[in-house]
């Protein structure tokens, strides 16, 4: 395991080719082999049937596949990143306290009649009454006895409620027009994705 070791750390660190790897590994199987050890019976540590064994070892597991030890250890290599994409639908922010209602949950008219934040037209008409408030309520103290209405007849009401209705509706009919719109859009792409699948 110490000669594998030393020889992958040779190839590693010195970049050694296959041939000195081989006349390195015959010369340190020499100086550790039978012919020195006759000379002092301390350095005896393999006989040749052991040192052919660990010779044909290492021709299995290292000199076999050396030409990828190299690439191994000295190639740079491009990392590659396989991954699939994927198309996320992100959730629209919540305008109010509500969030938009599910495609199964509850049907748009309830949910636009009861839950929907009022829309900003609603709020620029709440702005204007409570500007226009005021500035109104200064001529009715001074003239406390005098009736609001006074001068405006039945029909002349019932116009003016008219004209305000209509103007309102138009808003949330176009408003309800364009969501739905845009929901017929999304339901579209969707069909279009799942065609594609």
């Amino acid at each position: 395991m110490t000669l594998l070791a030393m020889l992958l750390q040779n190839l590693k660190t010195l970049h050694m080719s296959l041939e000195d790897s081989i006349k390195w590994l015959g010369e340190v199987m020499a100086e550790i082999g039978p012919n020195h050890s006759q000379k002092s019976e301390e350095w005896s540590i393999f006989d040749v049937k052991q040192a052919n064994a660990i010779i044909d070892y290492i021709k299995i597991s290292l000199f076999q596949h050396y030409k990828l030890y190299e690439f191994m250890f000295y190639s740079a290599r491009e990392e590659i990143v396989i991954g699939t994409e994927q198309v996320i639908e992100v959730v629209k922010p919540a305008g109010g306290p509500f969030p938009e209602p599910l495609e199964e949950g509850i049907s748009f008219d309830i949910y636009s009649t009861f839950i929907e934040p009022p829309t900003t037209l609603d709020r620029e008409m709440k702005g204007l009454d409570q500007e226009q408030g005021p500035e109104e309520s200064q001529p009715e103290t001074d003239t406390s006895d005098v009736d609001p209405s006074f001068g405006f007849t039945i029909e002349d009401v019932k116009s003016v409620l008219d004209q305000v209705t209509d103007d309102i509706l138009i808003g949330i009919q176009t408003e309800i027009n364009e969501k739905l719109q845009i929901q017929e859009e999304a339901f579209n792409a969707r069909i279009e994705k799942l065609k594609k699948a």
